[in-house]
C-alpha cells in the first residue's frame, strides 16, 4: 500500500521514496507526493529521479489496487531510491482552483440549500452543477459577487480525518446528489473552510482563502429541468 503523502501535506514539492514494484511502463512506490486523481480533480505530474537518471511522470493510477506512476522515460529498477518532484506551478494553480469550487459550493448551499450533481476541473478552469430549476445571468453575477467575499474574508482552510461513523454524524457532510464514497473506506478526509463550507473531500487545497486570487463565473447553462451549471476561472 502506497503512501500518499499530499493527502497529509498539499504543499509537499519533493520527496523520497522506493520503488516497490515494475509493471510495465509504470512504478508503484512506497510513498509518493503525487496526487492520484479523483474527485474531479486530475492527478499530478512531474519528474523523478535515481543515480544520475530521471523521467518524467505523466499519469498516476490505481491498476488493482496498486497506485501505478506511468513512467515515460527510463524505469528505475526494483527497490532503487529515487526522489519525485511535482510540477508545482499545476499542482498549485490545481489546489487554489479546486479551492474556489468548494467556496462556490459552499456559497450556493448556504444561501440557495442547492446540492451538487457534477463537477470537474482544470489548472484555473472549472465547473460545477447544481440541483437548481432557474439560474439567470443576474443569478451567475450575484454568486460571482459572493464567492469573492470569501475570498477576500481569508479564511483558514484545515483537513482532518474522521471514523467513518463520526464523520457521517456531521449534517450535510455529503454535498453530492449521489454519495460516491465506497462502503470500504472507513476513514473519511474532511475539508473545513472554517465558518463556511465542511464536507469529505480527498483532494488538494491552500491553507487560506485568500490564497485562491480573484474568481470569476464566465458562464451558465441549463443541463436539464433541475439541474444547472456554473463555469469559474480563478485569475492567474
Amino acid at each position: 500500500m502506497t503512501e500518499v503523502l499530499c493527502y497529509e501535506d498539499s504543499y509537499l514539492q519533493e520527496f523520497e521514496a522506493t520503488v516497490t514494484d515494475v509493471i510495465e511502463s509504470g512504478i508503484v512506490l512506497d510513498r509518493t507526493g503525487f496526487y492520484p486523481g479523483g474527485g474531479g480533480q486530475p492527478c499530478d505530474t512531474g519528474v523523478i529521479e535515481w543515480e544520475g537518471q530521471s523521467s518524467h511522470i505523466s499519469q498516476v493510477a490505481r491498476i488493482e489496487s496498486k497506485l501505478v506512476h506511468k513512467v515515460d522515460g527510463p524505469i528505475p529498477d526494483l527497490r532503487t531510491p529515487i526522489i519525485g518532484r511535482i510540477d508545482w506551478v499545476k499542482r498549485y494553480q490545481l489546489m487554489r482552483t479546486h479551492t474556489a469550487l468548494h467556496i462556490l459550493c459552499g456559497v450556493v448551499w448556504r444561501d440557495f440549500g442547492a446540492q451538487v450533481t457534477g463537477g470537474n476541473m482544470t489548472p484555473l478552469h472549472a465547473r460545477m452543477d447544481f440541483e437548481l430549476k432557474e439560474m439567470s445571468s443576474g443569478f451567475a453575477s450575484d454568486i460571482e459577487m459572493l464567492i469573492n467575499k470569501e475570498v477576500l474574508a481569508e479564511r483558514n482552510i484545515d483537513v482532518s480525518n474522521l471514523p467513518r461513523e463520526e464523520a457521517f454524524k456531521i449534517p450535510d457532510l455529503i454535498r453530492m446528489k449521489i454519495n460516491k464514497l465506497p462502503l470500504t473506506i472507513s476513514e473519511i478526509r474532511i475539508v473545513n473552510i472554517s465558518g463556511l463550507d465542511l464536507q469529505a473531500d480527498g483532494g488538494t487545497h491552500v491553507r487560506n482563502t485568500g490564497e485562491v486570487g480573484k474568481i470569476r463565473v464566465v458562464g451558465h447553462e441549463s443541463k436539464g429541468r433541475i439541474n444547472k451549471r456554473l463555469r469559474i476561472v480563478v485569475e492567474d
